[in-house]
């Protein structure tokens, strides 16, 4: 497994739900953002189904989640928070949902975008992976490839000054990658602090321990303390993004 230091100038974490970030990436996403990156987390639902209370309505619930999402976005040092407000538990990667993912890629211009794997299902022996984060993740990439970077393609966002761009890089990330390793161990704190901002997720229970122990077993292998691991996919090689960041002007204003 490789160890990862790149750090991107602009990224995107696009995820399902509230919270899908704080546990998957970002411990990475800290070490970007430390580092002067500029990040923006897009989130196809609320989690508009995801607190059980009795007498909680949707609404009310999609308040709360977007709430505590605001401040563990906050807390990792991510410049935006984006909503689509898809409905949570009911996400598919359609056709119009690709369109507005398009539209946040062209508007934010991200060098890397951060998604999650749409072909894991089975993610152990007792959990199945949530079809709104397959979903989410086939939406992630379809936008990503080819449809942001083909300028006669969704042609209505250049009336928004949004132009076609290409993504440097994707990192895919999920427990069962094992390509490439960031080591986190100074930014596990943070991380869970992050995480902890989800109050409503954790009326039991502190998931401090279980994600600790992830992401120690994910550094193991290369004697990191904490590790988050990834699969990373080269769209564009070094001599293509050279000319690439000064035509679509990433970094910039």
């Amino acid at each position: 497994m490789e160890i990862i230091n790149y750090i991107p100038e602009r990224a995107m974490a696009i995820m399902a739900h509230p919270d899908d970030i704080e546990f998957s990436c970002a411990g990475t996403v800290i070490k970007w953002t430390k580092a002067g990156c500029k990040v923006s987390y897009v989130l196809c639902t609320s989690g508009d189904v995801g607190i059980a209370t009795p007498g909680m309505t949707r609404a009310k619930a999609a308040q709360i989640r977007e709430q505590e999402a605001r401040v563990a976005a906050e807390r990792a040092g991510a410049e935006e928070i984006i909503f689509l407000r898809e409905p949570d538990g009911l996400l598919q990667p359609t056709l119009d949902l690709r369109r507005r993912l398009v539209r946040e890629i062209r508007r934010f211009r991200p060098e890397v975008v951060i998604t999650s794997d749409p072909t894991v299902i089975f993610a152990s022996d007792t959990y199945i992976n949530h079809p709104d984060h397959r979903a989410a993740a086939t939406a992630a990439l379809d936008a990503v490839f080819p449809a942001a970077g083909q300028p006669n393609l969704f042609e209505e966002f250049l009336q928004e000054g949004f132009k076609a761009h290409k993504v440097r890089k994707v990192f895919i990330s999920g427990h069962h990658q094992s390509q490439a390793v960031v080591d986190i161990s100074d930014t596990m704190e943070q991380k869970l602090w992050a995480l902890k901002a989800h109050v409503s997720q954790f009326p039991k229970s502190d998931p401090e321990e279980m994600v600790r122990q992830w992401a120690s077993e994910h550094g193991a292998g290369q004697e990191i303390q904490y590790g988050e691991v990834f699969r990373v996919i080269t769209l564009e090689n070094d001599e293509n993004w050279e000319y690439l960041r000064q035509v679509q002007n990433v970094g910039g204003d």
